[in-house]
């Protein structure tokens, strides 16, 4: 659906998704967030597939497992770690 709405409209959509693959098969750009209430952007990485995309040639391009595995460590390591709150100035 998201897929069909840019063809179309050439819109910016914002979707929420816990799928890394789905991430990158749809994505421009995948902005990470950090863990809790307080969560806060942790990465951004840009994905530069051509466009219009299909998912066979998306998962053979040579991008696709080091952006996979720079998401996948993004969740499992650094997605649990808060930047320290900055004290009085």
């Amino acid at each position: 659906m998201l897929l069909e709405l840019w063809r179309k409209n050439r819109i910016t959509a914002l979707m929420v998704t816990h799928d890394v693959d789905e991430a990158l098969y749809l994505s421009d750009r995948v902005v990470c967030m950090t863990d809790g209430p307080e969560a806060e952007v942790g990465d951004i990485v840009e994905v530069k597939f051509p466009r219009p995309r299909d998912r066979k040639a998306v998962m053979e391009h040579p991008d696709y497992y080091p952006l996979r595995e720079r998401l996948i460590e993004f969740l499992e390591v650094h997605a649990h770690r808060r930047r320290p709150k900055a004290g009085p100035a």
